[in-house]
């Protein structure tokens, strides 16, 4: 069996981390093609220098020089800058690219890819969020699979797996519920990044946690649930699962549940992408019931938690007010983890942004392009009133 080749498209981030050890727990199965990152050149070179790929990127190019004085005499071929991380993302050698960059800026090299006709194992929900329409009607011409990485949307798809077209009735994602399950906004207006950053369950980077801690990753999740499986606004759900060890669950249209559970561990599902269709085996510790003898389920707090309140709304809403949403919300999250912004301020930025930019139903891609610009300038700028 040759082996499959891996390009990780943020590869010095929590998904790309734990991607190379499930590469280095599987040697004949998985060797490492293309690795790419932003800015973390001391990280991209050693992990370079370990497996060993055929090509880096470093987004910042004010580094590249630093990358390729250490990988160049190595054979290791080095590229620098947005454009040609866009490039080598079309290239035919990679078998399967792990789509791990963070936010907005993995929407090109995914496109990239998928153009190319190479399977996307996606970590990146805001690809989906901002032109999943785009996204999942070229992955339909090409005839290319979109494997989910997200724990949820990787859950729903091994619950699909094997099941007839045109039987499913609705999913239904779980929620940890993150740091201030049960706060109300008389706490939440004084809490700070240090307590924002400690999920209670799942190990992940510094956006994604806040983004759990805000429910906002929980509303791009319901997008993305919508492109990836071609779902209405009300065939989605949400539920809060403190214990995070049902995944997320789906119903038939007999009233049938079927439910993918698990410890807490990305390393499962990213195994899972790209080992797909088999399953392969590993030493990942094992769930016990004798350890979790109640596994309980509320309804989320949209009320505290108004994120998951705008982004149900903005499900419903489509065209290019997702793209407005999370362009918003990725710069409060950057404002908020460089204490320039408080936790609920964060809301106010987003839902000002949102009835600010004008509403396009049928954006091109392009159309969202500028739709992100215009939007993250506005927000930017509500942040700096804010300051």
């Amino acid at each position: 069996m040759s082996k499959k080749r891996i390009g990780i498209f943020g590869s010095t981030g929590s998904i790309g981390k734990q991607a190379l050890e499930v590469i280095a727990a599987h040697p004949e199965r998985f060797e490492v093609e293309v690795l790419t990152a932003h800015s973390s050149a001391d990280l991209l070179i050693e992990q370079a220098l370990k497996f060993r790929p055929n090509a880096v990127v470093i987004g910042d190019e004010s580094k590249y020089t630093a990358v390729k004085d250490v990988l160049f005499d190595k054979g290791i071929k080095v590229f620098a800058g947005p454009k040609a991380m866009v490039e080598v993302a079309a290239w035919s050698s990679i078998d399967m690219m792990l789509a791990a960059i963070v936010g907005f800026a993995g929407l090109a090299p995914t496109l990239s890819a998928i153009e190319q006709g190479t399977p996307v194992a996606l970590a990146n929900k805001e690809t989906l969020v901002v032109a999943g329409d785009i996204v999942m009607a070229t992955a339909r011409r090409k005839n290319v699979p979109v494997i989910p990485v997200d724990s949820e949307h990787a859950a729903i798809f091994q619950c699909l797996v094997g099941e007839p077209g045109g039987c499913l009735e609705k999913v239904i994602l779980t929620a940890s519920g993150g740091p201030f399950l049960g706060k109300k906004p008389n706490y939440l207006i004084n809490v700070k990044k240090d307590h924002a950053l400690q999920h209670p369950n799942w190990s992940m980077g510094a956006k994604i946690t806040i983004d759990s801690a805000t429910l906002m990753n929980k509303g791009l999740e319901m997008i993305e649930a919508k492109w990836l499986f071609n779902l209405a606004a009300d065939q989605i759900d949400v539920v809060v699962h403190p214990q995070s060890i049902v995944h997320s669950m789906v119903q038939f249209t007999d009233g049938s549940m079927k439910a993918q559970m698990g410890l807490p561990d990305m390393k499962l599902p990213i195994q899972y992408a790209l080992g797909f269709p088999e399953r392969l085996a590993n030493d990942f510790p094992r769930f016990s019931f004798k350890n979790y003898p109640s596994l309980t389920f509320e309804a989320p707090d949209t009320k505290t938690f108004r994120n998951l309140a705008i982004a149900i709304e903005v499900l419903k809403t489509g065209g290019n007010s997702a793209c407005v949403m999370n362009a918003a919300n990725e710069e409060v999250v950057n404002a908020f983890l460089r204490n320039r912004i408080g936790f609920l301020q964060m809301t106010e930025v987003i839902e000002e942004t949102l009835a600010k930019i004008p509403f396009q139903a049928t954006p091109t891609l392009n159309d969202y392009y500028n739709t992100d610009t215009a939007a993250r300038e506005y927000a930017a700028s509500l942040i700096n009133g804010l300051g």
